[in-house]
């Protein structure tokens, strides 16, 4: 009856409201979840009833159902408010009448109160997870505080004892759901709400901490003991089994994420036979700091293996415990500006409790080990004996499976090597800091450089994930091939040469500033503390070199939000054109926050058709071939293009969101052909294009393919290309296997070189 109830309602919202996929598989797993539930409780004891009060109950939860349901599917989509709301406000009044039937009908029971506790819990869950995105994520504490209480108490025994009645609890709760209420009503200042939800959380988090002093006070209370679910047989060896499961996965799981195969977890940990033969042997008094010192350590282990793993996935490389925290911050502004602030929210969300989880789950494993060692001692060091004599004889024989030793110390190798790397990058900033400062270039004089370039537009433009990838070895690479080709021809048809080669980025998937910077300042910049030490330097870079020659320096940057300090106190650029500049009337794409094409014209428009100007030197970024891939702007007549709102009324290409790869393959075709049309429509006799990519793109698209980025050089004067003549690169705009490759950090001295006196 209450399944029928609940899908009823569900279908009524999504008839007078709409409910997308989120919203209803949101409403059928709160709704099958609440009755399985309720069904074991009753199940479980046999002399149960529903009673009046349980009913009202019961239909308070099936309006928290739809709560949730509709707080799912606006996670996809705007819900109006009056539903939500009214459903909510519903559900609260009947927390009250609940109670009143109950004393009046004389049919009080533990299985009502169990029930009014769990709906109470999970319709603040459902709230909470609809008011983060707009007031933050820190709100969802209020939702999984109750969760957490009852996670304690898996672990620990005197958590799980029953608790004195307090009405406090009763007033806390209605004051929880209240003010969640009201947030999610929007009808308070935002200032005021967030002050609102900061008092709740406060008053959740008094009486929580009451309720866990009082338990731990009274935990050796001979009349309070809790139920033991150790009793239960069945229970106590799955629990047991699933512990030993979460430790021997964190102890063995590698950090690359193309090695979690099977394999890679037949592997024996000698940390772990370790911690079970201390937690045998040691004095009592000692071991029960066992767990508390191995836990935590072992879920900063996992915690470490997590953002190796992501790294890897995104960067091609380890996190940098040092300086990678910043990566965080940055991380956030990028899924809000590609995604939106809702997602950015609840990402933020998942993260801390995906964290949170990497912290907890090993803690309270590590915990159930060491108690279950201590019980059955003997059995224990029996085992232990065993599985240590297996672990010399692998290592000694140097057994592997999958190209892994079965024999592991993988988490303490771990533990070293994150030390070794925390060093390791604290010598690396003084050695950096001594390569700033052995500078060539810093004090040559103006009429010195690029004298060969004199009178030349210098157009600098960084393709975003151009990799070598989008050209050789792929599926999608023909097609790439295709439209470099093709441009190549398009572009001798209008009297330009080209020339490429290769360069290996100094980063990968992501970070383009570091590409940047390597590019422009002639060093190898890889990490954020190298970065932060290059903006802080006198380095002389391409910019701060064409703008003390006599050029005006500009950089359009289209995807900055706000002011880029270093734009002028390192760059030296004398204009910056960011999001706010370029007058863009269109739709965003992604990440990036115009199309390609908008950012090339909107530069022609600001400063190439100027008359009577001196000459430019422009870092251009094009982003359209940002990650995600999912949205791709047409090309259209650039005539047509005006303030961009056409692109308003166009289609959008989301080939990304069913293939990564052809997502990928079509924007870079997207963003050379309308670098091609550019250059054939606007760029003069003058004009000279360094077109590079600025990385690979990130492994969901790639495996593992390198750094090699391809780089062309355009002109129409021949001159030009005879000052790069002894650099061996091949003709055309697509470098083949044989063209040289360089380091990122050597193009400087090269260019200036060949440019210069």
């Amino acid at each position: 009856m209450g399944l029928a109830a609940q899908l009823l309602l569900l279908t009524a919202l999504a008839e007078t409201v709409g409910l997308g996929r989120a919203g209803w598989a949101a409403g059928v797993v709160s709704a099958l979840t609440l009755d399985v539930a309720l069904a074991s409780a009753l199940l479980r004891d046999p002399a149960a009833r529903l009673g009046p009060a349980t009913w009202v109950t019961f239909a308070r939860a099936s309006l928290a159902v739809g709560v949730a349901a509709l707080t799912a599917h606006s996670l996809e989509r705007d819900v109006p408010l009056a539903p939500l709301v009214s459903l909510a406000c519903v559900a609260l009044a009947l927390d009250f009448v609940d109670g009143r039937v109950a004393r009046r009908t004389c049919t009080t029971s533990a299985l009502g109160a169990w029930l009014d506790g769990e709906v109470d819990a999970f319709l603040i869950l459902a709230l909470s997870v609809d008011v983060a995105p707009s007031a933050g994520a820190w709100v969802l504490a209020i939702g999984v505080a109750r969760y957490a209480f009852l996670a304690a108490g898996w672990a620990f025994d005197w958590m799980r004892a029953p608790l004195p009645r307090r009405d406090w609890r009763k007033v806390v709760a209605a004051a929880q759901g209240i003010v969640l209420v009201v947030a999610a009503a929007e009808v308070v200042p935002e200032t005021a709400m967030r002050v609102l939800l900061a008092l709740a959380l406060a008053l959740l988090a008094e009486s929580f901490g009451r309720d866990v002093w009082w338990l731990w006070r009274h935990r050796r209370d001979p009349g309070r003991r809790p139920a033991a679910r150790d009793r239960d047989p069945v229970t106590a060896f799955v629990l047991t089994v699933l512990a030993l499961a979460v430790v021997w996965a964190a102890l063995v799981a590698p950090i690359q994420p193309w090695r979690l195969t099977p394999g890679s977890f037949v592997r024996l940990p000698l940390e772990g036979i370790a911690v079970v033969v201390l937690a045998a042997v040691l004095p009592a008094r000692v071991r029960r700091l066992v767990p508390w010192v191995v836990g935590p350590a072992l879920g900063l282990v996992v915690l470490v293996k997590l953002l190796d793993i992501g790294f890897f996935i995104a960067f091609d490389r380890p996190f940098n415990p040092v300086n990678d925290w910043s990566y965080a911050s940055i991380g956030i502004e990028t899924v809000r500006d590609t995604f939106g602030r809702t997602d950015a929210n609840l990402t933020v969300a998942a993260a801390v409790v995906l964290a949170a989880a990497a912290l907890v789950l090993p803690t309270l494993a590590v915990h159930r080990v060491t108690r279950v060692a201590v019980s059955h001692r003997r059995d224990t060091l029996r085992v232990a004996t065993v599985l240590a004599a297996v672990w010399v004889a692998c290592w000694a024989l140097g057994a592997d499976l999958s190209g892994r030793g079965i024999a592991s110390a993988s988490a303490v190798n771990l533990a070293v090597d994150e030390v070794h790397a925390v060093q390791d990058d604290l010598r690396d900033r003084a050695r950096f800091r001594a390569e700033l400062e052995r500078d060539g270039y810093r004090n040559t004089p103006g009429d010195k450089l690029l004298t060969a370039l004199r009178g030349k537009d210098v157009l600098l433009v960084f393709v975003e994930s151009y990799g070598k990838l989008a050209l050789d070895g792929y599926p999608f690479s023909p097609a790439v091939d295709a439209v470099v080709d093709a441009g190549t021809r398009q572009l001798a048809a209008a009297g330009f040469s080209s020339r490429s080669g290769w360069l290996e980025s100094s980063t990968f998937g992501g970070g383009s500033w570091l590409a940047h910077g390597s590019m422009q300042s002639g060093t190898w910049v890889d990490s954020q503390g190298r970065y932060d030490e290059l903006v802080h330097s006198k380095r002389v870079t391409l910019a701060t070199a064409f703008e003390r020659a006599g050029w005006r320096s500009v950089a359009d940057v289209p995807s900055n939000t706000r002011t880029w300090p270093e734009g002028t106190s390192f760059y030296h650029y004398d204009a910056i054109y960011d999001r706010r500049d370029l007058g863009y009337r269109g739709p965003k794409y992604g990440f990036a926050s115009m199309p390609d094409e908008y950012v090339l014209l909107a530069l022609q428009r600001l400063e190439l058709s100027k008359p009577d100007r001196t000459p430019i030197f422009s870092e251009i970024d094009l982003v359209s071939s940002h990650t995600p891939w999912t949205r791709i702007p047409p090309f259209i007549p650039w005539s047509r293009v005006g303030d961009g709102s056409i692109f308003n009324r166009l289609p959008i290409d989301r080939a990304g969101l069913t293939d990564t790869q052809q997502g990928y393959s079509t924007s870079i075709e997207y963003t050379m052909r309308t670098l091609f049309s550019f250059v054939t429509h606007y760029a003069t006799k003058n004009t000279v294009l360094i077109v590079l990519g600025d990385h690979q793109p990130s492994r969901v698209v790639s495996g593992s393919p390198g750094h090699d980025v391809p780089i062309s050089i355009v002109a129409k004067d021949p001159k030009v290309m005879q000052r790069i003549a002894g650099w061996g690169w091949v003709n055309g705009m697509r470098p083949n296997a044989d063209a040289p490759l360089w380091p990122m950090s050597a193009f400087r001295n090269r260019f200036l070189s060949a440019f210069g006196s």
